[in-house]
């Protein structure tokens, strides 16, 4: 008997289905997966019989916690082609859902974060339900938020995608629908008659109306004044020293942002400044340039080994101070590649 599949298929009437089938592993995706999703995606887009197309997870707490982070780290440390393999076809994934010209619903039941953020948010419907936990969490293990967040985090209202860039922080339905990142609320027990009702051919935009639910304000809005000031700073040091001002939720905030790679905060507050002048695929090739160096460098490695390997929770980073990070350290990051730029086909 053989294992199960990580990623399933199927067309049910018009409606093209993709599920995500490693529970264990909170559904992360593999390079395997990436390319099965999209070439699964550039068949239907020439099949008639396919009217839209529907991603959800198979059970268990998420929908996507990411990609699998120990095997980008295995290829990083060994010096296999894998990790870069990965995320030149992640990025390209992302950019086939940004411009697919269907209706894609991406139905987020459970944890959504990092990888599971860019198979999902670049679609025409984002359908959260009761359990959504939704992050971008990448400056506390080294890295930075990729899979098109330059892109839509720095088009969040006011200083909300700064936030949760530097942050990482956990957000669930409310906020989600209120800020943009997810388009309808529905609540979990109804997901199986919206499917149902998509396979029989009723447009999404419908077929949902049918079944969302309103919401009200979420926990982010109590906050929202003391966010924009604490967040307005022209550096992340800036940004410290304001939250200090903000009482107890911001000395909360400061100190979360202490724990983070030092580097990956200055690189993802640099993100959100370029990401809103530039177009979708230019800041999936920004991301490129971003993550070939991170990947020859040594947070990632450290940030992985602390939050995976050791699960001491205790990293070392290099540089440890945020002072020690230069403006011209920062822009080694975001160089041209030359030939070894990213292409979207």
């Amino acid at each position: 008997m053989t294992d199960e599949p990580d990623i399933l298929f199927d067309r049910q009437g018009a409606l093209g289905r993709i599920v995500l089938n490693r529970p264990k592993a909170l559904n992360a995706l593999t390079l395997d997966m990436c390319l099965a999703i999209k070439a699964r995606l550039d068949e239907w887009v020439r099949d008639d019989a396919v009217e839209h197309v529907a991603i959800t997870s198979g059970g268990g707490r998420a929908f996507c916690a990411g990609g699998d982070i120990r095997a980008l780290y295995d290829s990083g440390k060994a010096g296999t082609p894998y990790a870069l393999d990965f995320w030149s076809n992640e990025y390209r994934l992302n950019a086939a859902i940004k411009r697919f010209p269907k209706p894609y619903v991406a139905i987020l039941d459970g944890i959504v974060m990092g990888g599971g953020v860019g198979v999902s948010v670049h679609g025409s419907h984002r359908v959260a339900t009761e359990n959504v936990v939704f992050a971008m969490p990448e400056t506390g293990i080294g890295l930075f938020p990729d899979v098109g967040a330059t892109y839509f985090l720095s088009r969040c209202p006011g200083r909300l995608g700064l936030y949760l860039a530097l942050t990482g922080a956990r957000l669930q339905t409310a906020d989600l629908i209120n800020i943009g990142i997810a388009t309808h609320f529905v609540a979990s027990d109804q997901t199986a008659t919206l499917l149902s009702r998509l396979a029989d051919g009723e447009p999404p935009a419908s077929a949902i109306a049918a079944l969302a639910e309103t919401v009200g304000p979420g926990p982010l809005a109590e906050h929202c004044d003391a966010l924009t000031r604490g967040f307005g700073g022209p550096s992340v040091e800036a940004i410290l020293h304001a939250l200090g001002n903000e009482g107890t939720w911001g000395d909360e905030t400061a100190a979360a942002l202490r724990t983070k790679s030092p580097t990956s905060l200055k690189i993802a507050q640099r993100q959100m400044r370029e990401g809103v002048r530039l177009g979708f695929e230019d800041c999936m090739r920004l991301e490129f340039r971003i993550v070939s160096r991170v990947i020859a460098g040594h947070d990632f490695f450290e940030g992985v080994r602390a939050a995976v390997i050791d699960k001491d929770q205790k990293p070392k980073w290099q540089p440890a101070a945020l002072a020690d990070v230069s403006d011209e350290d920062v822009a080694r990051y975001f160089a041209p590649l030359g030939a070894m730029e990213l292409t979207l086909p």
